[in-house]
C-alpha cells in the first residue's frame, strides 16, 4: 500500500441516539493504541485532537420527536468542515462517536472529491442501511440518517445544504441484517448496491466487494469507508449499542480491510459506534484497531499477540 499521512480526528459525537457513552470512542482509540499501529506500518500520524460542535439555533420538526437535533446539526457542520480541510492533506481517519457524525464526514468527502473533479463513493459496513430521514424515523435517533442526508432525501431543512450530492448508486452497504420498513421501501427500487448477511453466506464476502472496487477503480473515484462496530458480530465486538446477531466475524472483517488495502482506493475513512462503556477489557477497541491496520497494510500474519487480560 501506498504510504499515506493519516490524519485523526476526534468525533465525540453522542447525540444520534439516547444511549450515552459513544463520546469516550476517540480516547478509547487512543488508548487502544491506534496512532502507534499505523506509524509501525511506514504512515505518518497528525493527531488534530477532538472536536466540538458548533452551536446553532434551528427549528424542531414537525413531529418533534427528532432526538438533540440542534447538537446534531452543529456537529454536521464541524465534521463537513474538518473533512474538507484535512482531506487534501493526506487520509482522514474519523474517531466517533456514534453514526450520526457520518452526516458530515461523509458530505465533507464529497464535497472534496467534487473540487478536485473525481467520482465519490462510499462503502457502509454496517448492520443498517441508516437512510431513515427525520421524518421517517421511529426512534427520533439521528445515527440511522446519514445516509438519507448524504443522498439528499427530503426532511434534512435544519442540516446545511449539501456541497455535493453522493449517488446512490455509489453506496454499497456489507453487512446488513436490520433494515426498517421504511428504508426497505427506499431501498428495494433503489440502486444502492445491498449485499446481507444471507449473501456473504451464500456467496462470500469478497465477490461483491471486490465487483463494487472494480466499479470504483473503473471511474477513477474517491472511496470512504465508514465502519460500525455492529457490522461485526455482537460476541466479537460487544461494545456497542445496536448489537444485532449474526455478523461477520474476526476473518470476514480483516478479509474485508486486506481487500480494502489491496485496492489502494480508500482515502478516508469512520469509525463509529464504539461504546468503551460496553466493552470487554478494550476488546471492541482492539479489534477496530487491528482492522484499521489491516486496511493500512497490516496482514495476517503480521498482526501482533495480544494478551489475555
Amino acid at each position: 500500500m501506498t504510504q499515506k499521512n493519516i490524519i485523526l480526528i476526534g468525533a465525540p459525537v453522542d447525540c444520534g441516539k439516547r444511549r450515552r457513552g459513544c463520546l469516550m470512542g476517540p480516547d478509547a482509540y487512543r488508548t487502544a493504541g491506534l496512532a502507534e499501529a499505523i506509524t509501525a506500518l511506514g504512515h505518518t500520524v497528525e493527531d488534530i485532537g477532538n472536536l466540538s460542535p458548533r452551536a446553532v439555533d434551528v427549528a424542531e420538526t414537525a413531529t418533534g420527536k427528532v432526538y438533540k437535533l440542534a447538537e446534531n446539526v452543529g456537529w454536521t457542520m464541524t465534521l463537513m468542515q474538518a473533512a474538507q480541510e484535512a482531506a487534501p492533506r493526506g487520509m482522514p481517519i474519523f474517531m466517533g462517536g456514534d453514526h450520526a457524525l457520518a452526516a458530515g464526514t461523509v458530505a465533507g468527502m464529497a464535497a472534496h472529491a467534487a473540487k478536485v473533479g473525481r467520482p465519490f463513493f462510499a462503502l457502509w459496513l454496517d448492520a443498517h442501511s441508516d437512510i431513515h430521514t427525520p421524518e421517517t424515523t421511529e426512534s427520533g435517533n439521528l445515527h440511522g440518517t446519514p445516509v438519507g442526508y448524504v443522498t439528499g432525501r427530503p426532511g434534512f431543512d435544519a442540516f446545511p445544504p449539501l456541497p455535493a450530492t453522493v449517488a446512490s448508486r455509489n453506496i454499497c452497504m456489507i453487512g446488513l441484517r436490520s433494515v426498517d420498513p421504511a428504508e426497505h421501501a427506499i431501498l428495494v427500487d433503489g440502486d444502492v448496491e445491498l449485499v446481507d448477511m444471507r449473501r456473504i453466506d451464500e456467496e462470500g464476502i469478497s465477490a461483491p466487494l471486490k465487483a463494487f472496487l472494480d466499479r470504483v477503480e473503473a471511474e477513477g473515484g474517491m472511496l470512504h469507508v465508514s465502519l460500525d462496530v455492529d457490522f461485526l458480530d455482537p460476541a466479537i465486538a460487544p461494545a456497542v449499542g445496536t448489537t444485532v446477531p449474526g455478523g461477520a466475524t474476526v476473518r470476514e472483517g480483516h478479509l474485508v480491510m486486506e481487500i480494502l488495502s489491496d485496492s489502494d482506493l480508500v482515502t478516508s475513512l469512520d469509525l463509529v459506534e464504539l461504546n468503551p462503556f460496553l466493552d470487554d477489557h478494550g476488546k471492541t477497541a482492539n479489534l477496530m484497531v487491528d482492522l484499521t491496520a489491516s486496511l493500512l497494510g497490516r496482514r495476517v500474519f503480521d498482526r501482533p499477540t495480544r494478551s489475555k487480560t
